[in-house]
């Protein structure tokens, strides 16, 4: 069995705009919002603009004390100005570490002490939000606020002015950046990545990219703390391909951009599709332009892929869903069309890239792997991260030898495509696959918007959904859609902004779980269907 090579190819994220300046420096990266930081940007601006914001940053950091190898943490409101702080950390040499802004106060200090008195960029909204209880003084060893001023921290626009400095480039092997996980099983782990293991993905990526024929303008609503969104930038500014931006996931408002600039690429996370939905129903017809579709960080239920590739009026429109991991990046990758997309099997993840990726199927038990009684799915990359910043000991109980074995469980096909039938600690004791019986049913039931199937009382199987503009449920249709699963709880309904969620807008499953079973359900309001203690459903 071969070995996944090393990869060759490094990705410097301080200097990755400078560099694509060169050739590309009028390519326009669109916002639909001011930075906070910034701001005279407007909400055009081109990359050479834009590479010019990250030096400018650099140089102010620098004055502010910030040193090759230190850790910068970004915990801020979500704007696109997260990633102009992030690559002028690191263009000179320091580790960005992203911080969702959805993490609550006390997750935020868990983490700060974990990595050791960091320096935090953030802004006044935060500090006296979420992080007015923290002992700051003590968790950091600065706080630079970004925008407005607090006391206790430094100005960022203090800073203006700064001597110019040159990068600095570290080994390639040396932590260049900070993500974390979904944070869905609680605390966020601390990922580190390479400037190597970051170029490993980019090049898998940049591939992608290249069947890419025609100059597109791309449209992106992601995590501005993902590492996606920093290998997305990387390879578009090298590409040369007008970038969209999208801060408010709002359906109307993203009709609105989406009309103005009809994009060629649209990606976004999975259950922004999902909600999406309802944006193909305007008149303007927002999404006819698009010819390439791209959904990470999760599995994407079929019926929405299959509504979005008949939205567009482009020939032969593709969408691309790729299976990938914080800890090792885009593992594998299936592409769906028109006539497939609502015949698929929402759980096929398709086939690893030959000599980049590949994966392997290992029992839970005695049973060799399938359907029934699915396997670990180990993963092997050039593109894994070195390690959990200060839980090492985590990081490597996954590792076994060239593998990873991230939490996953499936099955592979005869035609060796790789199946995911489920997180490990998702799993409910006599049901294959809780992710496919939500694609099953979000494909009857036209009006959900959402369908989550969670463990309750004696770990039977909760269906929690959402519908179009929180109308009750139908439990008769119900009750048809799900015929077949007799197993499954009376549905718990909740409006979609009230269901726990990632950075990615994955919903964190077990928190939903520990909501139904440990804390009051909310009392009905609107004449929503709201079941305090789910019962067996009667068919």
């Amino acid at each position: 069995m071969y070995k996944i090579p090393r990869s060759k190819k490094v990705l410097y994220l301080g200097v990755v705009s400078e560099r694509a300046a060169v050739r590309f420096g009028s390519t326009p990266i669109m916002l639909d919002h001011d930075m906070g930081v910034f701001p005279e940007a407007g909400r055009t601006l081109t990359v050479a603009e834009f590479a010019g914001y990250v030096a400018e940053t650099a140089d102010r950091l620098w004055a502010a004390g910030v040193r090759p190898a230190d850790h910068v943490a970004v915990h801020k409101v979500s704007n696109f100005d997260i990633t102009v702080l992030a690559c002028g950390a690191a263009r000179i040499g320091a580790v960005p570490v992203m911080l969702s802004p959805h993490l609550d106060g006390e997750s935020i200090g868990k983490l700060l002490e974990r990595l050791q008195r960091p320096t935090l960029l953030t802004d006044e909204v935060k500090l006296s939000g979420s992080l007015a209880a923290l002992p700051l003084q003590e968790l950091t060893e600065r706080v630079v606020t970004v925008t407005g001023t607090h006391p206790g921290a430094v100005s960022f626009a203090s800073l203006a002015g700064a001597p110019r400095r040159r990068p600095v480039l570290l080994d390639a092997d040396e932590p260049a950046l900070m993500t974390h996980t979904s944070g869905t099983t609680g605390i966020p782990k601390l990922v580190v990545h390479s400037a190597r293991s970051l170029g490993a993905r980019g090049n898998w990526q940049d591939k992608v990219v290249s069947f890419i024929r025609k100059r597109e303008t791309v449209a992106m609503h992601v995590s501005y703390v993902h590492s996606r969104m920093y290998l997305g930038l990387a390879v578009l500014q090298m590409r040369g391909m007008p970038m969209v931006f999208m801060n408010d996931g709002d359906p109307a408002h993203v009709a609105d951009i989406l009309v103005r600039h009809r994009p060629g690429v649209l990606e976004t996370h999975p259950n922004s599709f999902l909600e999406w939905e309802q944006m193909l129903e305007d008149p303007r017809r927002p999404i006819s332009n698009v010819k390439y579709f791209n959904s990470t960080f999760d599995a994407i239920h079929p019926s929405t892929m299959h509504k979005f590739l008949h939205a567009s009026d482009r020939r032969s429109p593709v969408f691309l869903q790729v299976y990938g991991q914080s800890e090792c990046g885009p593992l594998a990758a299936r592409t769906y069309r028109r006539r497939n997309a609502l015949k698929a099997d929402g759980r096929c993840q398709g086939y690893p890239t030959p000599f980049m990726t590949k994966y392997r199927l290992v029992p839970r038990g005695a049973a060799r792997p399938s359907k029934e009684t699915p396997g670990y799915i180990d993963v092997a990359t050039a593109g894994r991260a070195l390690t959990y910043h200060g839980e090492p000991e985590r990081f490597q109980a996954q590792v076994i030898g060239q593998w990873w074995r991230g939490g996953d469980v499936g099955y592979r096909t005869k035609w060796g495509c790789l199946h995911l039938l489920d997180r490990e600690v998702d799993v409910i004791p006599g049901i294959d696959s809780t992710l496919e019986i939500e694609d099953e049913v979000l494909n009857k039931l036209e009006e959900l918007t959402e369908l989550v199937i969670v463990p309750g009382p004696d770990q039977q199987p909760v269906p929690v959904v959402c519908t179009r503009d929180d109308k009750p449920l139908d439990l008769d249709r119900w009750n048809t859609a799900v015929t077949n699963h007799p197993t499954l709880l009376t549905p718990v309904q909740r409006r979609l902004n009230e269901l726990p969620r990632t950075a990615t807008m994955k919903i964190r499953r077990l928190e939903l779980t520990r909501q139904l079973t440990q804390q009051p359900t909310p009392q009905p309001s609107q004449e929503h269907t709201h079941e305090a203690t789910p019962q067996p459903t009667h068919h």
